[in-house]
């Protein structure tokens, strides 16, 4: 007996996922040591895949975390991943080892937020850079968009904002189409939409010393210097709880000797 299924089971799911990543059916069968055959049936809602198969094609889908629970439910079978909050007795050594990660990392800026940006822990380079916002940007939640891109916030700050800018809101877009999060959505759509401040529509002027970055670093005036940062971005690997998986580690890599310099002159 074959079955039907709708357009939010977990075939049209699976469908969707695999046109997002612009795989065909062979392809994608594989990469999951399938047939074409097999992956048709299960889009079509001819054949229930297994919930071994389901991870698996989830896996080679690259399909967050968050949404393999939606597709597990949508077969019909429990969720495998849980969604610890992050003051879970369970996450306590994760919390721990970013504590330390965080304070080793000082005098050089670095935070860590979730899949919304939000800033779930940060350390004293981060306060310096934010030293002198307003407190309506500064009240928890903190958002690390809303405080970068707010006109009343670090935006009217970044000399290259215009190029900052731009990289920060492709990144934004980027990760929509992975994750397919309405809350993302609609974070980036307030954000894209606040007025560049004053001087920004002007080309971003060039530095008066330039190195040889090897990526795009974000210039940045505090209290009379010009700091010039590289952003790294690191993920946990293999993660088994959503809260794990949407946290992103941010370090803020000194561009030049000069903000190095400068910035351990502030904690010696």
């Amino acid at each position: 007996m074959t079955t039907v299924v709708s357009d939010t089971g977990v075939g049209a799911l699976l469908r969707g996922w695999r046109e997002q990543r612009r795989l065909s059916q062979l392809e994608l069968a594989l990469r999951a040591d399938s047939s074409a055959r097999h992956i048709s049936f299960v889009e079509t809602g001819r054949s229930r895949p297994s919930e071994e198969m389901v991870l698996r094609l989830a896996e080679h889908l690259d399909v967050p975390v968050r949404e393999r629970n939606a597709l597990l439910l949508a077969a019909g079978y429990a969720p495998r991943y849980t969604e610890s909050p992050l003051d879970a007795p369970r996450l306590e050594t994760l919390r721990e080892g970013i504590e330390r990660l965080l304070e080793g990392y000082d005098p050089f800026p670095a935070l860590v937020v979730d899949g919304s940006y939000t800033v779930v822990a940060a350390n004293r380079g981060i306060g310096l850079l934010l030293e002198g916002l307003p407190e309506h940007l500064l009240t928890p939640p903190l958002n690390a968009m809303r405080i970068t891109l707010h006109p009343e916030g670090l935006a009217p700050r970044i000399l290259n904002l215009r190029e900052w800018r731009g990289h920060l809101l492709a990144q934004m877009e980027r990760q929509i189409a992975l994750a397919r999060s309405e809350s993302l959505r609609a974070l980036y759509e307030e954000v894209a939409a606040y007025p560049l401040p004053p001087g920004a529509e002007a080309d971003d002027s060039p530095a008066e010393e330039p190195y040889p970055y090897f990526a795009l670093p974000m210039r940045i005036a505090h209290d009379g210097q010009v700091l010039s940062f590289v952003s790294s971005i690191s993920t946990f690997n293999t993660p088994m709880d959503v809260t794990v998986a949407e946290l992103a580690i941010e370090t803020f890599l000194p561009a030049d000797p000069a903000t190095v310099a400068y910035l351990r002159s502030l904690s010696a």
